[in-house]
């Protein structure tokens, strides 16, 4: 049995290469690779001994020939097969150990240049596992070093690999090359060139979406299960993810996320991200806080710093609230700490916690506390840390679409009533536009001062949306009146209008665009309050 051995990463290749002497079998490498081998006293036979042929252009071509490649696509079953190789002088190989070039590693280096990136791209390694793979009857293929064990466990007890073991070794393998060359076309794709402009009809699947469109993936870890305990789940990560994303953030303690507070901790923590600092009332507030509750935003506040924030976001809907999922934009301090641990919470999410903090927090063990540093800041979706596209899995299909990553500013609105609105009723229709597109269809939120007052989430229809905002406040004690209202989608009749006022709501914020919008439009003359529309709707389903 012969097996050959070409890696960039030795991890564990010297123990594994010398049980594989132990057991009998013949070693081939390539250049480091053999080196490391004979400088342990290991047998081992380089190929270029095999092929006549010396390794060349700076080690690019040392594996590109017929008796690699002859050895390891050769079906023993064929007749024919054998005897081209006993008349080229060709000799089966039975085991591949390789791993690739470190190309990922190399392109997340900080300074990596597209230089350093072509030399990383592996030529003869994949070469190499495709053929193994494509004869996975034949010949086991090795691609990671936690294979080793399993490979050496049937050497050990059969003296060969049973069918199973090839083919998941052989699945294994394909599956690593799809990885890898995703990795250098997503990286590829995402270079400026500079020399000279490339022609968006060469790459027309970026022209619209943009970013990854490969949609290559890296297992983060196994769920214990998903949305429910009979539902199998798992946590992929993007290649690159994208800085300030839920993906780049380091879990400081407690359990195990689950399916569903992954879910909600990245809709608290996109939510959350879209603060910046925020004049209401005339007092700069820069903290923001965000409780959510089965994907949607149950209470949303910004303040002076993370204490006030979280206080006014948890007054709009304490029962809400409770195993909720909070994310500040703002460090934890110690005054916060102190409040949310009074509260049971399943996920904390925050851009750092101070020494206190944490210490209050040692005593609530299973709160997971989750440490995420906000995004830079930039002109592209890539450095605010946004997705660049959305995806949803249909039967048989998928949807994909550019992310919602519109920003509505002042200079957008446009009032269309004979009330204007205040400069502090449209400071809160700001806020209260930021926290609609994080609301599940259909979307009604009341606001006042920089907070959420009442929230109505996911009905079909808008009317029931307002009312159950207008139940949710009267629940947590909370006055409506003087509230402004942000509608992510058009009032379809003056009938949701009408609730809003009735709560209190003197102005309100809606795309507009319906066939009604006039009648809609009288209504609010015709009640006294202000509207504005924005142009844009912010369906979430």
């Amino acid at each position: 049995m012969k097996a050959l051995i070409s890696v960039s990463d030795k991890t564990g290749i010297v123990e594994f290469a010398k049980s594989l002497h132990g057991l009998g079998v013949q070693l081939l490498s390539t250049g480091g690779t053999a080196k490391l081998l004979a400088d342990q006293g290991l047998p081992v036979t380089e190929v270029a001994e095999v092929t006549q042929f010396p390794e060349m252009l700076d080690g690019r071509v040392k594996t590109l020939h017929p008796k690699v490649h002859g050895g390891l696509l050769a079906r023993r079953d064929v007749p024919a097969h054998m005897a081209a190789l006993a008349e080229h002088g060709i000799d089966t190989i039975d085991l591949l150990v390789v791993n690739l070039y470190p190309f990922e590693a190399t392109v997340a280096k900080t300074g990596c240049t597209l230089a350093d990136a072509i030399e990383n791209i592996d030529i003869g390694g994949p070469a190499m596992v495709r053929s193994a793979a494509k004869n996975w009857k034949d010949v086991g293929v090795v691609t990671a070093a936690d294979q080793y064990e399993a490979v050496l466990g049937e050497l050990k007890s059969s003296g060969k690999l049973s069918d199973k073991l090839r083919f998941a070794l052989s699945v294994a393998a394909f599956n690593r090359i799809a990885q890898y060359d995703g990795a250098i076309s997503d990286y590829l794709s995402s270079v400026k060139f500079e020399h000279e402009k490339l022609s968006e009809e060469y790459v027309p699947e970026r022209a619209l979406f943009g970013g990854q469109s490969n949609g290559h993936f890296i297992k983060v870890q196994d769920l214990r299960y998903g949305e429910n305990s009979h539902q199998q789940a798992a946590w992929y990560r993007d290649l690159y993810p994208a800085p300030g994303s839920l993906a780049t953030g380091v879990q400081l303690q407690g359990k195990e996320l689950s399916y569903n507070n992954i879910a909600d901790a990245d809709a608290a923590w996109e939510c959350v991200k879209s603060f910046d600092t925020f004049a209401a009332g005339g007092l700069e507030q820069s903290a923001a806080c965000v409780i959510v509750k089965h994907a949607n935003p149950c209470g949303v506040a910004i303040g002076k710093d993370a204490h006030e924030a979280y206080a006014k976001a948890f007054q709009t809907d304490p029962t809400s609230a409770f195993g909720g999922i909070i994310a500040f934009n703002r460090p934890v301090d110690k005054a916060a700490a102190e409040a949310v641990s009074k509260q049971f919470v399943e996920v904390l999410m925050a851009p750092d916690f101070s020494a206190e903090a944490l210490e209050i927090f040692k005593s609530k063990v299973n709160v997971r506390l989750m440490k995420i540093a906000l995004p830079a800041g930039g002109a592209t979706d890539w450095d605010n840390g946004r997705n660049a596209i959305e995806s949803k899995r249909i039967g048989s299909g998928l949807l994909l679409q550019t992310s919602d990553n519109h920003e509505l500013k002042l200079a957008d609105l446009k009032v269309v009533t004979v009330k204007q609105p205040t400069p502090e009723e449209l400071n809160d229709l700001l806020f209260a536009w930021k926290v609609a597109k994080f609301v599940k269809s259909n979307a009604i939120v009341f606001c006042k001062n920089g907070m959420t007052m009442g929230v109505g989430a996911g009905q079909m229809s808008r009317l029931d949306s307002a009312r159950i905002a207008s139940i949710k406040a009267e629940a947590a004690k909370l006055s409506l009146q003087n509230t402004v209202v942000a509608s992510d989608a058009f009032f379809p009749f003056r009938d949701g209008l009408d609730v809003v006022v009735d709560a209190g709501a003197t102005c309100v914020a809606q795309p507009g665009g319906s066939m009604r919008d006039q009648e809609v439009i009288d209504a609010a003359n015709e009640r006294g309050v202000a509207m504005v529309f924005t142009g844009v709707r912010h369906f979430r389903h």
